[in-house]
């Protein structure tokens, strides 16, 4: 199928690709890119965020049939690079993936009809295995943190922070300000629409070995993907973080509470005040956070 002619205005596609220090295959992921939406019925752009990389990755591409350019002088990370390409996004619809042969991009219209014929406001690629570096500490890291956002979020995420989906341009722009400079965007982008009612649905992908070398650091920002679930669950939902916190004071210390009377009646021991208090103060904060969320949110 042809590819029909259009306006910069009238796209109905944005496939967002950061790119950093990936000069060796950003050709080809592009033109597999291309091949893929050219067939499809949708007009599209691919913006290449060349994020502050020293090999001529911007340069490989710059030119290209439906390919647009930003450049950073500096690395800023893959967060501030997809937040960047979103707000200069000129379709409808706009598309994360990655630029490292990892991502089945050839599936990029087939996440566009999802969202075309469902309710649907993000469509994730959930990954069906794990092909990244230090795998058996990656695996269950990530299902740690998954479960754990699965618990705060009261959803199942089958795939918490893949690299590859599709959303309503739309619909993010009131989240764009939350997304993290580095690797957790994708998580934040999945636990904002979440928490606010959004619908987001997931579709099986295949998950390549990676080309070239990857970014991530499986410490660090493991620890950062956990602080930005918690983080950005407090930011919607405080109760189902300050609550189970309180709770566990509140029950602890009322048991502490039984058991000192048997050991010396009328009195109540430092440590049992301490808990009770505490769970009380840390109830109230949940409550205070959650009157503030809510109530920004009638604003």
């Amino acid at each position: 199928m042809s590819q029909p002619a259009y306006q910069d205005e009238d796209l109905d596609v944005t496939v967002v690709l950061p790119a950093y220090n990936e000069v060796g295959h950003i050709r080809d992921e592009v033109d597999r890119i291309s091949a893929a939406l050219k067939n499809s019925a949708y007009a599209f752009e691919i913006l290449v965020v060349d994020d502050g990389s020293d090999d001529g990755t911007g340069d490989a591409v710059d030119g290209l049939p439906f390919v647009r350019v930003l450049r950073f002088r500096v690395n800023r990370g893959s967060g501030t690079a997809r937040r960047i390409g979103t707000m200069q996004a000129r379709g409808r619809y706009v598309v994360w993936t990655d630029a490292d042969m990892t991502y089945p991009n050839e599936r990029i219209p087939e996440l566009i009809d999802h969202l075309e014929t469902s309710d649907a406001e993000q469509v994730v690629g959930a990954r069906t295995s794990e092909e990244g570096t230090l795998k058996p500490l990656r695996v269950p890291a990530k299902w740690a943190i998954r479960r754990l956002a699965e618990y705060l979020t009261d959803s199942k995420i089958p795939d918490l922070n893949s690299g590859l989906r599709a959303f309503r341009k739309e619909t993010s722009r009131p989240y764009l300000g939350l997304l993290p400079p580095g690797f957790s965007c994708v998580t934040t982008l999945t636990l904002s629409f979440l928490a606010n009612g959004h619908i987001v649905d997931y579709i099986p992908i295949r998950y390549a070995e990676r080309a070239g070398r990857s970014h991530f650091h499986p410490i660090k920002d493991a620890y950062r993907y956990m602080l930005q679930v918690l983080r950005m669950v407090t930011f919607f939902e405080p109760l189902r973080v300050f609550g189970p916190i309180a709770l566990t004071l509140l029950l602890v210390g009322s048991g502490k509470f039984v058991y000192d009377q048997f050991q010396e009646p009328f009195r109540i021991a430092a440590n049992t005040l301490l808990m009770l208090l505490g769970g009380l103060i840390v109830f109230s904060l949940g409550l205070l956070a959650d009157l503030i969320v809510r109530t920004s949110r009638q604003g």
